[in-house]
């Protein structure tokens, strides 16, 4: 029998991956998406089917994590197997600006799917994406899942609270629910205001003569960096397991955000210091200094491994980045777009 899955999330960077990834196993894939007055699916368009196409396999739901009554219509209608909670308002920075909607969307959001599973009584396995961001102000350095957490933003505070919610939901209801604890994880469909896509946009723009200035905050802000596509991967072999538990993702390595943009600026030639500027606006409020997982739990009890590397990530995201802006050169020397 074919194996259902439900994404919350699904046309975010995380949320495209698991998709091709879980339609390559031969499961059938619902996703959940908000409704918008402009289209939203362009990282999921190259897999979607047509929802009367009886051999499709990939299935769209309007929904939202804040209606637990739309969830659980959501849940009856697809009766998933295993449930991916990928959905959330995923910036930081944008969370001290929308710390309510944050918490709204991260934590309260989570207890309305956990609320609507069991309401439902499916037989589901359940999967939270939880985050690096809950260690914070980190205890030790590298983190495990013994690790306490001392989160610095209102993301990472509702961060923790659904991942204490799902501990609760495992433990007191017998459900097979998991968390992953993933670190920073990157690729050329990572939204283009985070600070790795950021640089990957900005600096091809330059290259291309579309733009002049990078402006960042923090440069010395140190990340354990990792591949989307490695990531998603560990979130489905959790849910293979007989028993449910936590995991770190990580590769065990910390680049700075300056190791990051002299790498992409390496690639394509340029001298990063003619072009980049730090702009106090983009200083978070409490910063987080250093993220360093230990994912030996996930390599031993999984099987898991990273396997593209630092370098090999942000020549990944430049190439494709540097396509873009070549074609946004052509489009502004052809006099069809304006060039900034």
């Amino acid at each position: 029998m074919e194996k259902r899955a439900l994404i919350t999330g699904i046309t975010g960077q995380d949320g495209s991956y698991l998709a091709e990834l879980l339609l390559g196993k031969g499961y059938v894939v619902h996703g959940v998406i908000r409704r918008s007055s402009s289209f939203n699916t362009d990282r999921i368009n190259h897999i979607y089917c047509d929802p009367h196409d009886a051999e499709g396999r990939l299935f769209l739901h309007y929904g939202d994590l804040v209606d637990g009554t739309g969830l659980r219509e959501i849940l009856t209608r697809a009766k998933p197997d295993e449930v991916y909670n990928l959905g959330a308002q995923s910036h930081v920075h944008v969370s001290f600006q929308q710390p309510v909607y944050t918490v709204h969307t991260d934590a309260l959001g989570t207890i309305n799917l956990l609320e609507a599973i069991r309401d439902t009584h499916l037989p589901v396995r359940f999967y939270q994406a939880s985050s690096s961001e809950m260690f914070g102000k980190v205890a030790e350095i590298p983190q495990t899942e013994r690790t306490p957490f001392h989160p610095r933003s209102p993301y990472a505070c509702a961060k923790v609270f659904s991942y204490w919610q799902t501990v609760n939901y495992r433990e007191s209801y017998d459900m097979f629910a998991v968390n992953g604890i993933l670190f920073n994880h990157e690729s050329p469909r990572r939204g283009e205001t985070f600070v790795t896509r950021k640089i990957t946009r900005a600096a091809t723009r330059i290259k291309e003569g579309l733009q002049k200035k990078l402006y960042l905050g923090n440069m010395d802000a140190k990340r354990d960096w990792g591949f989307a596509g490695d990531y998603v991967e560990a979130m489905w072999l959790m849910l293979q397991q007989d028993k449910p538990d936590d995991y770190v993702v990580a590769t065990g390595q910390t680049h700075s955000v300056r190791e990051f943009v002299e790498e992409v600026f390496g690639i394509l030639g340029l001298d990063w210091n003619k072009h980049v500027e730090i702009d106090p606006r983009y200083f978070r409020p409490a910063e987080v200094d250093c993220l360093l997982g230990d994912a030996g739990k996930a390599h031993s009890l999984l099987g898991w491994e990273p396997r593209v590397t630092f370098k090999e990530l942000a020549k990944l995201m430049t190439e494709a980045d540097w396509q873009m802006a070549k074609r946004e050169r052509l489009l502004a020397d052809s006099g069809l777009a304006e060039r900034p």
